[in-house]
């Protein structure tokens, strides 16, 4: 049987040491933790021991695609368990790669898309430049010159900013999604989900796991025959749910545990 797992990163399988202690009460001790990426020196991204096991498993049994919204260059710092994956998605399904390289024709392909469903890039940049004070704000960026995202200070954020952007972001084919302290500015029609089919395709998988948090994870969980998510980030803060994803109430780093060991038990199932 072949089957593909593509599963979300951040807040998901990894999480930076904050988010790890998603769920615990300040007297709670850390769980251990395993770096999985490191930047500039300094530890980045953790997941349990138990959880570096299986993740080393799931990579030897089957297709494992990591399906995240960093950049290329901010998903090659990371470091997973196992064999390198074949496959990997990038920048919210803008990048295919295939070996480490980015798929040329799968690119232009998203290039071609995105200029006939989204606005311009630069209008929604040039917008933030003018409606993101810096009263809250510490950065814009703009990522792979597919879609944009502040890094924000969340506490300070208006009540009615993140609305008010959201309504005028859908005007122009562009949904908006907040995690932790970054909040995305994304074309609709960038993602995860296409891509994931793509990979099934290539692959002739006869069955596709998935695993999310966010809003920007509901295509790759739609694109999926079963899914999971954590009781943490956005899906879980909104009530979104699917017959045949699972919620699970697990939050934080241990939520990243019960997610692999679930991709794995799943993975081991007969399809149909």
């Amino acid at each position: 049987m072949s089957v593909l797992v593509a599963s979300d990163l951040d807040r998901t399988l990894i999480y930076s040491e904050a988010a790890s202690r998603l769920g615990l009460g300040p007297d709670d001790p850390t769980p251990d933790l395993v770096c999985v990426e490191e930047y500039e020196g300094a530890p980045m991204s953790f997941v349990t021991p138990r959880a570096a096991r299986l993740l080393a498993e799931l990579a030897e049994r089957t297709t494992f695609v990591p399906t995240t919204t960093r950049t290329r260059e901010q998903y090659g710092r990371i470091r997973l368990p196992g064999p390198l994956p074949e496959f990997a998605i990038c920048a919210n399904g803008g990048h295919l790669l295939v070996a480490g390289e980015s798929d040329p024709d799968w690119h232009e392909g998203v290039r071609k898309t995105l200029a006939v469903h989204a606005a311009p890039l630069a209008e929604v940049v040039a917008h933030l430049k003018v409606v993101a004070l810096p009263a809250w704000t510490h950065k814009l960026r703009v990522a792979e010159d597919l879609f944009t995202y502040l890094v924000v200070e969340r506490a300070a954020l208006p009540p009615g900013f993140v609305p008010e952007l959201t309504a005028w972001a859908a005007e122009r084919g562009y949904g908006t999604s907040l995690q932790g302290r970054k909040l995305y500015l994304v074309p609709d029609a960038l993602t995860k989900g296409e891509a994931v089919r793509e990979v099934a395709r290539r692959c002739g998988a006869e069955s596709v796991l998935a695993a999310g948090d966010s809003l920007l994870d509901i295509e790759l969980l739609r694109a999926a025959d079963a899914g999971i998510r954590p009781g943490h980030g956005e899906l879980a803060e909104s009530g979104w749910s699917a017959p045949h994803v699972e919620a699970i109430t697990t939050e934080g780093v241990q939520a990243g545990e019960r997610i692999a060991g679930w991709l794995v038990e799943r993975s081991r199932l007969p399809v149909g």
